[in-house]
């Protein structure tokens, strides 16, 4: 089995077998669309539920710090939309021009930009509900924990896991 160097997304060099580069920026954008499938997802029902929130009954009564919190967490929301649906119109519109590891180096720096604002909309969100039904020192505590939960599971949990030698 042949051994290459390749450069990834984030510009690392490593040992990799069997692809030819084309290949591997294919695999390396497919496999990007596939993640931010899910994230999508997850924003396009929270951004919904978000749009729906001043419409209800009882929003009215919510008082002016509760109002910016959400106006944040809706804009955050809104952001993650935009940011993780990003890649797919980048690549609609440039797709036959060669430029594949471009598309797929600006699609990951849009799609991690995305799940922070992703985050932190779903951190506010807690927030906010929290606040509303059971008041403010609690929604201190559980928004606090569920950012260090997030951060946790979705930055140091990958980071600590990380091989110390490429091919590990």
């Amino acid at each position: 089995m042949r051994r290459t160097t390749v450069v990834d997304i984030d510009g690392d060099r490593r040992q990799e077998s069997g692809e030819d580069p084309d290949e591997r920026w294919n695999r390396n954008y497919s496999e990007l669309l596939q993640e931010l499938r899910v994230a999508q997802t997850g924003v396009q029902i929270l951004f919904a539920f978000l749009l729906t929130l001043p419409f209800s009954v009882g929003f009215e009564k919510i008082n002016g710090t509760e109002r910016v919190l959400y106006v944040v967490t809706f804009v955050c929301s809104a952001l993650a939309a935009a940011l993780l649906i990003a890649p797919v119109s980048y690549h609609r519109l440039s797709f036959r021009e060669g430029r594949k590891p471009q598309i797929v180096r600006t699609a990951h720096v849009l799609a991690q930009f995305g799940l922070f604002f992703e985050m932190t909309a779903i951190v506010l969100a807690i927030y906010l509900v929290v606040d509303v039904v059971a008041g403010v020192r609690w929604a201190g505590f559980l928004g606090g924990g569920m950012a260090l939960i997030y951060i946790l599971l979705w930055y140091v949990l990958p980071l600590a896991t990380k091989p110390s030698q490429p091919g590990d």
